[in-house]
């Protein structure tokens, strides 16, 4: 009975986890790139598949394209995107250069990941919220017993605090990588 609720409370996590990894911190990820899609024979295609990325030095992406002419197209689809970052172009490749985070953009990008963690929590606590009305259902068509009722409530309030202290973990960790200098 509960292990719908458990898989939907695991993933929100895994979507929380998931937006973190594409938050810089500090060193270049190929995760920020993940969003970046390129017009490619007029299909929006992601970045990935049309280049290879690597990371050369520490804050440093390098994006090698398969095709020569894919390289306008990628610095367009960069410029365009939220990363506030301009595309180096040598004709072969394209490099982007981090830039070392200011303590200010590190302080609101702290910020930015409590934010995403409530959003993360709410996420959950609404699945406990569902999971708890579907009970009261089944207890008001006597599927269920009173007891049963009490004691299911319970596991999803142990299941919501377990997930909670996850994100919070979670939350945790993402922040001190970003305010680590």
């Amino acid at each position: 009975m509960l292990q719908q609720y458990e898989e939907k409370m695991d993933k929100s996590l895994d979507s929380l986890v998931n937006e973190f990894s594409a938050i810089r911190a500090g060193r270049a990820n190929p995760h920020v790139l993940d969003k970046i899609r390129v017009d490619y024979y007029g299909q929006p295609t992601p970045l990935q598949q049309v280049a290879n990325i690597s990371v050369p030095e520490p804050r440093t992406l390098l994006i090698q394209p398969w095709e020569a002419s894919l390289i306008k197209e990628i610095e367009k689809a960069i410029m365009c995107s939220d990363l506030g970052i301009t595309p180096n172009n040598d004709g072969k490749a394209i490099r982007l250069n981090f830039p070392e985070l200011t303590e200010d953009r590190r302080k609101e990008m702290a910020k930015d990941v409590k934010k995403k963690g409530e959003n993360a929590k709410i996420a959950i606590r609404n699945i406990r919220r569902e999971a708890n009305d579907a009970f009261k259902k089944q207890n008001k068509a006597n599927e269920i017993s009173e007891d049963e009722l009490k004691d299911l409530e319970d596991q999803v309030q142990k299941l919501t605090d377990k997930f909670i202290d996850k994100v919070d973990q979670a939350v945790e960790d993402k922040s001190k990588e970003i305010l680590t200098v």
